[in-house]
């Protein structure tokens, strides 16, 4: 089950992308399908099948973006949230063999792995939601639970 939040942030991205799909790649393909298809028999023209087969990803990926913004959730920093991990949170995380681990929670659309991004629904984010400096939390991994150290939490990124 994905969760529907998302940082203010993560939402401009989604509707950035929606705008570039609507505005500016899908006429430039529908364009070219046009071109394509006044080129004669359709059947044997590979670039009208490929535009036509680019239009319909390019439709289905508006779509989904266009339901996505109606559902999601806007969450904003509150200042209650300081000392404790929330959503949007900085967490840095260190185990037992003194490996050090900085991540952000965040929700599904925003997932990424090179900047730390992990989503609420992942193990070590519902491990630390709601944990403070010092806490310890143990995280279920496909090869077993492992114990992590809450160091450090804040509202904007590490340096």
């Amino acid at each position: 089950m994905k969760s529907n939040l998302i940082t203010q942030a993560g939402k401009d991205k989604l509707e950035e992308e929606l705008h570039y799909l609507w505005r500016d790649k899908r006429p430039k393909v529908t364009q070219a399908v046009s071109e394509a298809a006044a080129l004669g028999d359709r059947s044997e023209n590979a670039e009208y099948k490929e535009g036509k087969r680019l239009l319909r990803e390019i439709d289905r990926r508006i779509r989904f973006l266009t339901k996505r913004l109606d559902i999601v959730k806007v969450i904003e920093y509150s200042p209650e949230q300081e000392g404790k991990a929330f959503f949007g949170a900085w967490v840095e995380l260190e185990n037992e063999e003194e490996e050090v681990l900085h991540c952000r929670i965040v929700g599904s659309d925003e997932i990424d792995v090179k900047r730390g991004h992990i989503t609420i629904d992942s193990p070590m984010a519902r491990a630390v939601i709601g944990k403070q400096v010092d806490d310890e939390v143990s995280v279920r991994t496909p090869e077993g639970y492992k114990i992590w150290y809450i160091n450090k939490i804040q509202y904007k990124p590490f340096n």
